[in-house]
């Protein structure tokens, strides 16, 4: 690989006309400049399409945008994207965030200095219209015993390589992977053998508001036990250890969204007087 590296940032966008703007000048305030954007839109039917359409061809040589007929749900439209990346390095992104200026640049040379890793995640910083909340921290040196007890990346944080996901055939798009293709790429990404790492500093800020959180839904909950139950077969893991985690999944999902909303305004309230 050479020591500048192209990376590809990789997109999925859907109703997201209000913060995609935000989400794009994030990429083009980047320190590194050998990146491209590659945006799919997955049947908006809002103008999400036309402010992309906008970017693209004001930087036709650094983005490129693509559109599904219908709505495919993510995982398709990550790998409609995979399948036009360039780079030798790939870079998630998610629509309603924000990358901070120095995200690109700090992920490649860790990559670079690491060639025993093979994906890179980072810390984030919660924002809502209020402001910015506590910084949220994934563990420094991830394995896979992390998976009984939550995520080891935050998955709009990572950076990997194009091989990497060549390797492990892009995300699933089975059912039970809708809005957990994160939880299944994980397990799969240990089962091969690859190893990751995560930069203990907040280079994404990620929007945590009441349309975020609805979207954790009791189908996503019920779709992570499933997803998780695959992967603990995969692993070796019993499915013992899957009982505890599943329960608190559950209930979770039971749970109203807008009061799982001021439960985590608590919490974030709480811990940043801390």
């Amino acid at each position: 690989m050479t020591d500048h590296p192209k990376a590809s940032v990789i997109m999925g966008i859907y109703n997201c006309e209000e913060t995609l703007q935000e989400a794009i000048e994030s990429i083009l305030a980047q320190t590194y400049d050998n990146w491209e954007l590659i945006m799919c839109d997955d049947g908006s039917i809002d103008q999400t399409y036309d402010v992309a359409k906008r970017y693209q061809e004001r930087y036709p040589q650094k983005i490129k945008l693509l559109r599904n007929d219908r709505n495919m749900k993510l995982a398709f439209a990550l790998n409609r994207c995979l399948a036009e990346a360039s780079g030798e390095l790939v870079a998630r992104m998610d629509a309603d965030d924000r990358s901070c200026p120095e995200r690109l640049q700090r992920q490649v040379c860790f990559l670079l200095g690491r060639p025993d890793i093979q994906l890179v995640g980072t810390a984030m910083r919660p924002f809502d219209a209020n402001g910015f909340h506590q910084i949220m921290r994934p563990h420094p040196n991830p394995n896979k015993q992390l998976l009984v007890r939550g995520a080891p990346f935050f998955h709009a944080t990572i950076m990997t390589y194009k091989h990497v996901y060549d390797a492990l055939g892009g995300y699933s798009i089975e059912k039970r992977a809708e809005r957990v293709e994160d939880v299944d790429l994980w397990f799969r990404f240990y089962a091969h053998g690859f190893v990751g790492a995560n930069i203990d500093e907040p280079l994404y800020e990620v929007r945590e508001d009441l349309s975020a959180i609805r979207r954790r839904t009791l189908s996503a909950r019920i779709h992570s036990i499933q997803t998780r139950a695959v992967g603990y077969k995969l692993l070796g893991f019993p499915l013992r250890r899957l009982v505890k985690p599943a329960c608190v999944l559950f209930l979770k999902g039971l749970v109203p969204p807008r009061v799982a909303s001021f439960v985590r305004r608590s919490r974030m309230k709480n811990e940043g007087n801390n």
